[in-house]
């Protein structure tokens, strides 16, 4: 993949088990936060495997649209589209009825001093949109940073694992999924809380970052020295079949790839591509932020896109100058401050 379109097609071809699935699912659709990183591909593949099912069902995509031309961009892909701020009651009111209902809106970046917001739209607005949305399917993304670091040794945390959210941020996400609970159970909402930890394309995620700071000679923070990785499009392809999976109680489910990645090993890699020595700081602690997705995989499935394809895309796109979104993931954060 050399161009953005390129990319574009490649995140938004659907497989045959997603429009088997889609074959399934009656009613129209809504995104909640479309202009979110993912949200734009998700919905185009949810276009494509609709299309692909010979199903009519309408989609329409939520987000500010502050700025840019995301708007026209989905609405040419055949996605409806309305510019709303959530928090606000008026605007939230007047969305449309779905049967289908894919909760991507929240906040992180900027936390730190802004807590107050970040709470809002992680922990208050679940509970506004779970009332009007009571008789859908919703399918809420969640983080892996509700779970604390756990031992590199072990896998990473499964669904089993007692939350422990280090931070603000961290701890707003499970109250997103407590509040969202709440109300499955009090209203019989068929839900699933995905928890997703990292999704990459070409343009953001850890992949990138790693493979930049070794192209450009700069130092990798081996300190939280393990990590998940998933393509951004195994990643949106599993939320959309998650509406089948959706319950009350609310089922979650851990999202993410099969591997537990070596920080340092993906230097390396990148090194060789490159033809040059990755410089390293620090060193691997016993603990990082892993998630054990074994029981999406077994439900949904392994990801499409192994992990070998993705550091050679990646490695590519760097190589070729290929644009970013400058959204760093900080996947670095030990102690939750985003």
């Amino acid at each position: 993949m050399k161009t953005v379109n390129e990319l574009e097609q490649c995140l938004s071809e659907p497989s045959d088990r997603l429009v088997r699935d889609l074959a399934k699912l009656d009613g129209d659709f809504l995104i909640l936060g479309v202009g979110g990183k993912m949200g734009p591909s998700l919905a185009k593949l949810l276009r494509r495997g609709l299309a692909a099912a010979g199903k009519p069902a309408k989609i329409t995509g939520v987000s500010r649209f502050s700025s840019g031309d995301l708007r026209r961009e989905l609405e040419a892909a055949g996605i409806a589209t309305l510019a709303a701020d959530l928090l606000d009651e008026q605007a939230l009111a007047g969305l449309p009825e779905a049967q289908n209902v894919i909760y991507m809106a929240g906040n992180k970046f900027g936390t730190t001093g802004r807590e107050y917001f970040t709470w809002a739209m992680n922990a208050y607005l679940p509970g506004r949109v779970a009332e009007k949305y009571k008789t859908s399917r919703i399918v809420a993304f969640s983080s892996g940073n509700i779970y604390p670091l756990t031992d590199i040794k072990h896998g990473g945390a499964s669904e089993e694992t007692a939350p422990s959210p280090v931070g603000e941020y961290a701890q707003s996400c499970l109250g997103r999924e407590r509040v969202f609970e709440y109300f499955s159970r009090k209203n019989g909402t068929p839900l699933v809380n995905f928890r997703l930890n990292y999704a990459i394309d070409m343009r953001y995620g850890v992949l990138l970052e790693v493979a930049k700071a070794v192209k450009e000679g700069r130092p990798i923070d081996l300190n939280m020295g393990m990590v998940n990785v998933i393509w951004q499009g195994d990643a949106n392809e599993m939320a959309i079949r998650s509406l089948l999976l959706c319950e009350s109680p609310p089922v979650t489910l851990n999202v993410t790839g099969p591997e537990t990645v070596s920080v340092r090993w993906l230097a390396e890699r990148f090194g060789n591509a490159f033809g040059v020595k990755p410089v390293f700081a620090g060193e691997e602690q016993p603990t990082a932020l892993l998630s054990n997705a074994s029981a999406a995989h077994a439900k949904l499935g392994y990801p499409r896109v192994p992990l070998r394809q993705m550091i050679e895309w990646t490695a590519g796109w760097v190589e070729a100058g290929g644009a970013t979104l400058s959204k760093p993931t900080h996947f670095q954060e030990r102690a939750g401050v985003f």
